[in-house]
């Protein structure tokens, strides 16, 4: 047997205060929102927390826990600390995670300026009453300036709110005055411009009400009960603060906290999001610097946080002193083993976030958040136990080995059965392998090699490549099951001369991009025309997107558009919206303004041109298998063309719930 720990300082043992960590490896706050009518948690958030304690993160952090529900509460869905009786699901939380050897961390937070507000994201309207360090306007409404009275009740309400976690059963919790919330409103010189001992130039007094929170928790709970401040290292804006303020604040912390957690930017300001929850557009550990260099000015440790997937470089980040615990936040939904299998020398089979934002985007719309490629995120409930084995083994033929049918493959063959995977093309992965060039989806291309490795390496798997699955070919098979999961293809759309010149779809595009000339249009402007856009923009090709509608199609999800259009303005990604492709000429393409009282056109000139307008489902091929096997379920694309996170989990499901009878 192999003893060897390849990672020794990532799993070195730490204490913070009286209390021992397993580990340097931290769930950071990932909100779980899914709360009932009453504020209060439903029986899914232990078995949400819990799944990352037993995955083997030395912390596991919870929700936002709001100190104040009168005045705090930035959110509808928000859990308040001063609710009655809000201590039995607390105490349930807490007993779900040390059950699994892991410390449980209460967040603990204030909304500010930011509370009572009819929350639609960036866009709020006005509702309730809110407080600020400064009377100001923000978001139409008219914040007034905290008191002495309500500050004294803002630091008692924190006070209060860690007794409560400690009674419940959590060893540390995490004070959270970064990202633009209170806390953070008052350590920033840019919002605190206070001439009383609460705020304005000096750092002394600006921190004076966090230092308070500190002394008083310490005070009630015992100067052994360790205490976690998470801040922003730099707002990451024009005209906010930078690194110099991050490390005032943090000299002004030590011996008042445990634990140093840093972050960075102001969550607020839209064009910071990316950086606050690194999209993928931003290199591994993007954020660590802001960590690294507060560390050289104080004793307390530290942790740090921001697109942190690499066991390796987590190692390297500990072993070199920038910091003395990594948090995880995206990557422990991805895959909540990841200490586990990295431990164990697994860590070629730990799942890395893609930073698609799917799972944040999700939290906001459904109060759950599920992630594109691990099917069991926000299911934690149901999949605490695993399923009995199943009563009847099948034979499985899936037919397509994009991603729901690698997914389905992999699921049918851990439940027993022994299946028949058949890809059209020359390799598993589908339609998204003409993305593994792609630098910013890197961790995409590494969970699709992932899963054809663990295909490959499956005993109950057979895969045959540059096969398709015709209704003749699937009853020679006679399998007792048929997955349907033949995907989608690209539509052509119909554009006078677009048969006449060689004109790409945008999954060709992708493979014959070092061949493209330097003057590029691409037709369309959802998610895969700017992607590839970026992707061509960054081969320094000089690339116009014509989009008929007036914005960019997400796709579904907001939060990976706020990354994309920072990309955009960085790349000069030139977008023309309202705009129709009249017809397609050798030299580029004749454009339509859509917009006009009158027919306005223009020619633009292109070396090519490529198309990205929607795929269209295979549908009928998926149909015709419908009387080849006695049961038969159709995945992904080939219903109607859908997400990564829906393919894979109505994949999972399904393949999950066969041989029941």
């Amino acid at each position: 047997m192999n003893t060897k720990n390849h990672y020794p300082h990532l799993f070195e043992p730490i204490q913070l205060g009286n209390t021992f960590f397993r580990n340097r490896i931290f769930a950071s706050p990932t909100g779980y929102q899914n709360v009932n009518g009453d504020g209060y948690l439903n029986d899914g958030a232990a078995a949400y927390y819990g799944r990352r304690a037993r995955g083997g993160a030395a912390s596991v952090a919870t929700f936002e826990g709001i100190v104040d529900r009168e005045l705090g509460r930035g959110g509808a869905t928000q859990i308040c600390m001063d609710t009655p009786n809000i201590d039995r699901g607390l105490a349930r939380i807490a007993y779900e995670i040390k059950g699994y050897g892991a410390v449980a961390t209460m967040e603990l937070q204030h909304a500010g300026m930011f509370a009572n507000r009819d929350l639609s994201f960036f866009g709020a309207g006005a509702k309730g009453i809110a407080y600020g360090p400064v009377e100001c306007e923000c978001d139409g409404r008219h914040i007034l300036p905290m008191t002495d009275e309500i500050i004294e009740r803002t630091i008692s309400k924190y006070v209060d709110a860690a007794a409560l976690a400690q009674k419940c059963g959590f060893g540390m919790v995490l004070i959270h005055a970064g990202h633009g919330w209170m806390l953070h409103q008052f350590l920033s010189p840019i919002t605190n411009t206070r001439t009383d001992q609460w705020g304005g130039s000096s750092v002394e007094n600006r921190c004076r009400m966090l230092l308070a929170i500190c002394d008083g928790i310490h005070k009630r709970c015992g100067q052994g009960f360790p205490i976690e401040v998470r801040i922003s290292g730099s707002e990451c804006y024009d005209g906010g603060f930078g690194i110099e303020n991050g490390i005032a604040v943090a000299k002004q912390l030590e011996g008042h906290c445990q634990l140093i957690h840093v972050s960075a930017g102001n969550h607020e300001i839209e064009e910071v999001f990316a950086v606050t929850h690194p999209s993928m557009f931003l290199k591994d550990g993007c954020n660590v610097k802001y960590a690294a260099e507060i560390k050289k000015h104080v004793k307390t440790p530290v942790a740090t946080i921001g697109a942190l997937s690499d066991p390796v470089l987590m190692e390297e980040i500990i072993a070199s002193g920038q910091a003395d615990v990594v948090e995880l936040g995206r990557e422990f939904m991805a895959e909540p083993d990841f200490p586990l299998k990295v431990r164990t020398g697994q860590e070629d089979k730990a799942r890395r976030c893609m930073r698609c934002l799917s799972c944040f985007s999700s939290e906001l719309t459904n109060g759950e958040p599920y992630c594109a490629i691990n099917p069991e995120s926000g299911r934690e409930l149901d999949m605490k136990y695993e399923p009995p084995a199943a009563r009847v083994k099948k034979n499985v033929l899936i037919a397509g080995g994009g991603v729901a049918g690698m997914q389905a493959a992999l699921t049918c063959a851990e439940r027993g059965h022994q299946v028949l995977l058949c890809e059209k093309g020359s390799r598993l992965g589908g339609v998204l392998r003409c993305e593994e060039t792609v630098d910013f989806k890197k961790n995409l291309d590494y969970y699709l090699n992932q899963q054809e490795k663990l295909i490959a390496e499956n005993p109950s798997i057979r895969v045959l490549l540059n096969t398709e699955v015709t209704p003749e070919f699937a009853r020679e098979q006679n399998p007792d099951v048929i997955f349907a999961a033949l995907g989608a293809e690209p539509v052509k759309p119909p554009i006078p001369g677009i048969n006449d010149f060689p004109v790409l779809s945008a999954q060709d595009a992708y493979g014959q991009a070092e061949n493209l000339g330097e003057h590029v249009i691409i037709l369309g402007a959802g998610l895969v025309g700017v992607e590839l856009g970026l992707h061509l923009a960054a081969q320094q090709k000089q690339v116009t997107l014509v989009e008929m509608t007036d914005h960019v199609n997400d796709g579904g999800n907001f939060l990976h558009m706020l990354g994309l259009n920072t990309e955009i303005q960085k790349r000069k990604l030139q977008i023309l919206f309202q705009t129709k492709a009249a017809e397609i000429r050798e030299n580029g393409v004749l454009c339509q303004k859509a917009d006009s009282a009158q027919t306005e056109e223009f020619f633009l000139e292109a070396d090519n041109v490529i198309y990205a307008v929607g795929q269209r489902p295979r549908r009928e091929a998926a149909i015709a298998l419908n009387d080849c096997a006695p049961e038969v379920y159709y995945l992904g694309d080939c219903v109607v063309p859908r997400n990564i996170t829906e393919a894979t989990s109505t994949a999972f499901l399904s393949a999950r719930n066969l041989g029941r009878w």
